[in-house]
């Protein structure tokens, strides 16, 4: 994104069309490489040509969800109050309380907004209203708090009747496709430096006739499917996999995985019933725990849930694993 900045009005101009350079920065830190810097400067920022009556519309400074709101407002003229999130998203900013009552009081009163608009209405994503108390915003500034549509894409719809949403832009989808496009981000944690260095552990004990190279790779895989089964089955099919939390939804999905992966790894390797149990509770346990981290991603969660959630799963899931360690060590010395 390369805002343009016209000195007569003194606002930078968003394009409604992202570049290739957009796109992969999406890719990017849908895989968690950079996302903590991937920012906005807080402002004003005009899309089209806007006048004083132009609608005025609020989002948080993180640039991914900068690039959606304004990729969906092509051929239309708007003012955009970017607020100082962090680089946080609405949604969760909101819950942090970067996208609050007062950042978006201190933009109104320090970004120039009022003197561009002859009305006091602001639209905020509704996703934001946790964070924001709109009373507080009016008694301060004279601005009348609105919320848009919960789906970007209802906005222009939301726009041409008059700032009026219907019964389906209030309702929270989180559909196949939703909870895919966040996996990238739970199963980032293979990028992770410790995750890694376990990988080049097993490598190097299997050069150095510690491990077997098929016990080392079958290593490698358990912990691989261990993440997958986590981080990607059971976000994926989450309504499907039976279980409550989503600790038993990953032990579940954990322990079919690392059953077909014996079955697998039994036509070409040898693999001893303390060999069998480490793999079987590794797997279960990881699985478990990585499902557990999607709790941050998801529609279906509260922070109390997720407080409750922890303190049950992971004991077990630490248990799980230090029976596992037991297990390998039973099945190297025997």
């Amino acid at each position: 994104m390369d805002p343009t900045f016209d000195t007569a009005t003194a606002v930078p101009a968003l394009p409604t069309s992202l570049t290739r350079r957009d796109r992969l920065g999406a890719l990017r830190v849908r895989l968690g490489i950079g996302r903590d810097r991937y920012l906005v400067e807080p402002g004003l920022y005009r899309i089209g040509d806007p006048d004083r009556s132009a609608p005025v519309l609020v989002t948080a400074n993180y640039k991914l969800t900068v690039d959606t709101v304004r990729s969906s407002l092509a051929g239309r003229d708007v003012w955009l109050l970017v607020l100082d999130t962090k680089g946080v998203n609405v949604w969760c900013a909101a819950g942090k309380g970067t996208f609050g009552t007062e950042e978006l009081i201190l933009r109104l009163l320090t970004s120039g907004v009022q003197e561009r608009i002859d009305h006091k209405t602001l639209v905020l994503p509704q996703l934001g209203a946790p964070g924001v108390s709109a009373h507080t915003v009016r008694a301060a500034t004279g601005f009348r708090v609105l919320y848009g549509p919960v789906r970007i894409e209802d906005l222009p719809e939301y726009l041409d009747a008059d700032l009026r949403a219907t019964e389906g832009m209030r309702r929270v989808r989180f559909g196949m496709r939703d909870r895919f496009v966040v996996t990238g981000v739970e199963l980032a944690v293979l990028w992770d430096r410790r995750v890694l260095g376990a990988a080049v552990a097993l490598c190097l004990a299997a050069l150095l006739g510690v491990l077997s190279w098929p016990a080392a790779l079958l290593a490698l895989a358990a912990g691989l499917t261990g993440v997958l089964a986590g981080g990607l089955l059971v976000p994926v099919a989450l309504p499907w996999v039976p279980g409550r939390t989503f600790a038993a939804k990953g032990a579940l999905a954990g322990a079919l995985a690392a059953a077909a992966l014996l079955g697998v790894a039994g036509t070409r390797v040898t693999v001893d019933v303390w060999g069998g149990v480490a793999l079987m509770l590794g797997v279960t346990s990881l699985a478990s725990f990585t499902a557990m981290n999607y709790t941050g991603s998801s529609t279906f969660t509260s922070l109390s849930g997720v407080l409750w959630e922890m303190r049950r799963a992971v004991p077990l899931q630490v248990t799980g694993a230090g029976l596992a360690l037991i297990a390998l060590v039973t099945a190297a010395i025997s």
